[in-house]
């Protein structure tokens, strides 16, 4: 399995527009695409997580119930275009749906982990604004495949 978006390459910059407002960009969810899910998945976790020291895994987006048949999420696709029987759950700064980079200035880059899971069940309920062990923790056992790239920002 695969996962990778067309506007950030692998280790590369996140452009502007996909951070925060406070950060001065316009809060829009990135576009993704994936490819490979196991035909034995039954339903994908997205997640979006800050791993920087400073951030410790601040979660800046969390997507359950994602139907296996969808490859892709459009730009800006959080809180307007999501795939029907998706849940977006609260970040970490306490809203729904996608919160973008916004590191403290002077920290260095910080990697954005965007992470897809397959799993064998077809929903899975997870606390409404999960840390990433939680997210892991909910779905041992149940991840029949895993995919991520890294993206950075820093101000």
């Amino acid at each position: 399995m695969k996962i990778w978006s067309p506007i950030i390459p692998s280790e590369g910059k996140i452009p502007r527009k996909y951070v925060m407002r406070a950060a001065g960009g316009e809060n829009l969810s990135p576009p993704l695409k994936w490819e490979g899910v196991p035909a034995e998945a039954k339903s994908l976790v997205l997640v979006c997580v800050d791993t920087h020291p400073i951030a410790r895994n601040w979660m800046h987006w969390i997507v359950t119930n994602l139907p296996p048949s969808i490859t892709e999420l459009p730009e800006g696709a959080s809180g307007k275009a999501m795939p029907s029987g998706a849940t977006e759950l609260t970040n970490s700064y306490g809203f729904k749906g996608y919160g973008g980079p916004q590191p403290p200035p002077g920290t260095g880059p910080h990697p954005y982990h965007f992470i897809l899971y397959a799993l064998d069940v077809e929903r899975v309920e997870l606390p409404e604004r999960p840390s990433l062990a939680e997210v892991e923790r909910y779905l041992s056992g149940h991840v029949i495949a895993k995919a991520s790239f890294i993206g950075y920002y820093e101000r």
